[in-house]
Parts: C-alpha cells; sequence; structure tokens
C-alpha cells in the first residue's frame, strides 16, 4: 500500500489556534525529553568541556606572540570555542538520523496520520529538543568557560548592549532553523536509498567543515572562505559567532542577519520540494 499525505482539512478561523496549540504541544514535549536523562546531559558536560580544552589549546597556539590572527584576539579564540562546543547538542552538529530512522523502520505511517504538517511537526520537536540541549548543555559550557577565562585573569567576549544581544539570537535562531532544514533534507535520502546513514555521515562532515565549528571560517584562505559564501554552511553557526563576537555590526550585521534568512527560506522551498516527492514513492508495510 502506497502511503500519501492526506490533503489538508478546511479550517476555520478558531482551527488556527488550536493548530498552533498542537505545535506548541509537541514543542513542549522536544523541550521535555532530554530532561530524563540528566546524566546523559552532565557526562556530555565533561566530554565537551574536555574537548573544548583541547580545541582552544590549539587556537591559542596559533597566536603566538601576535595579539590577533584574521581578526579574532585571544579572548575571541576563547570564546569562539566556547560558543561552538555549547552549540554542538543544540545544532546537532554531529548529525541527526531520526527521521531517515522513522521512514526505515515505517514509523512514518503513523505520523503521516497526526492532523499536522509532517515538516512542521518534526520543526517543534527538534526546536523544542535544540532549547533544552542549549539548556542542559550549552549555558553549563558557557559558564565553565567563563569561569575558566576568569580563574587565569581573562573572560568571555559577550554580546556588546541590547542591540547586539537581540541579533546574536535572531541568528541563533535562524542557525537553528537552517541546520534542521539541512538536516532534515538529508534524511529525505531514506526515500530512495535503504541505507542514508551513508549519505548522512558525509553531509555532517561538509556541515562540520563548512558551517566554521572545526575552524573559524575567518582562518580559511580567501578562495575558500568565498566558496564557502555561496552555501549555507556558515549561515548554521558561523554567522552567529561572528555576530556575538562583535565582528559583524552596523549594516553588516543586518545583511548578515539577510543571509541567513535567505538560506533558511531557500532550504525550505527545497526541502519542502523533497519530502513531497519522496511521500509519493513512500511504500509501508511492503505495499
Amino acid at each position: 500500500m502506497t502511503i500519501q499525505s492526506p490533503p489538508a482539512p478546511q479550517r476555520h478561523a478558531g482551527a488556527a489556534g488550536s493548530g498552533v496549540a498542537l505545535y506548541a504541544a509537541v514543542a513542549r514535549l522536544g523541550f521535555r525529553r532530554p530532561f530524563a536523562y540528566p546524566q546523559a546531559a552532565l557526562w556530555g558536560v565533561v566530554t565537551n568541556a574536555f574537548f573544548g580544552l583541547l580545541r582552544v589549546s590549539v587556537l591559542v597556539a596559533l597566536f603566538g606572540a601576535r595579539p590577533q590572527v584574521a581578526g579574532y584576539s585571544v579572548t575571541d579564540a576563547v570564546t569562539y570555542t566556547a560558543l561552538t562546543q555549547a552549540f554542538i547538542m543544540a545544532l546537532a552538529l554531529f548529525g541527526w538520523t531520526d527521521f531517515m530512522r522513522t521512514v526505515h523502520r515505517g514509523e512514518i505511517g503513523t505520523d503521516l496520520l497526526r492532523p499536522m504538517n509532517l515538516l512542521g511537526f518534526w520543526a517543534a520537536q527538534d526546536a523544542g529538543r535544540a532549547a533544552a540541549q542549549f539548556a542542559l548543555r550549552g549555558l553549563p559550557m558557557l559558564l565553565i568557560f567563563q569561569l575558566g577565562a576568569a580563574f587565569t585573569g581573562g573572560g568571555l567576549h559577550w554580546p556588546a548592549g541590547p542591540l547586539a544581544w537581540t541579533q546574536t539570537i535572531l541568528s541563533a535562531a535562524l542557525a537553528w532553523a537552517c541546520g534542521f532544514l539541512f538536516r532534515f533534507l538529508v534524511n529525505c535520502a531514506a526515500f530512495w536509498s535503504p541505507d542514508a546513514a551513508g549519505f548522512g555521515r558525509f553531509a555532517w562532515a561538509l556541515l562540520g567543515l563548512g558551517c566554521g565549528f572545526l575552524m573559524p571560517l575567518a582562518f580559511f584562505p580567501a578562495w575558500a572562505q568565498a566558496a564557502l559564501a555561496c552555501t549555507p554552511f556558515p549561515s548554521m553557526l558561523n554567522t552567529t559567532v561572528e555576530l556575538w563576537l562583535g565582528l559583524r555590526s552596523g549594516p553588516g550585521a543586518w545583511v548578515a542577519l539577510g543571509t541567513q534568512l535567505a538560506w533558511t527560506g531557500a532550504l525550505l522551498a527545497v526541502t519542502t520540494f523533497t519530502l513531497r516527492r519522496g511521500l509519493r514513492r513512500l511504500e509501508v508495510a511492503g505495499g
């Protein structure tokens, strides 16, 4: 039997409010789930802090006696490491295969029976998960780095003023949206491949390199920066880091946010199209 997405029901004014409440409930469930495993979060913070210490040691060693490298000061390099370690789980930078597993197991048939848009359902769930992971792992990571930097007589670089904070928070939200759509698009490979995990491993490697997690994109050669600027990857993390550090301010900050928004819209269009094509060829229970 071929399963296709059911037609959207006719809605009246009151149904819109109930639909929003439904997505909010899904987001709340996504938020609560990581809190069921507090020990996993604790050891995740410990592990991230350990590898963060290694990463910051390598970055600081690059400076030597120089006060700046590619516009980054030592404080910026420490803050960059803290931020990227804090966003690992919130932005799922090491990969995400939840949706492809539901396709391979046939569980997507149940998802399609829900009175919700399939992409919207997964977006709401992932938004809750991301918020919980940032609360459980991201904020403690920033606190650990701040205390560590203060112990050595320094500190992290924080956004300067309400406008910078607002722009950074907006950028972080767009980084999640852009990253989620890319991850979901990669997971849609499950409609065409019985082993889509291979596509995922390749995609996550590109994501880690292109979004600026492995190294600040400002440290890359000019040709590499120009090439990556033509992809959505910098919008998934690097833009947020640069706004946080104040490396982009004034009109440049708004241009960066506009670029993130444009890539999010483009990925939404591509992902929606791909999902529709995938659902047309979906078969459940060997139908």
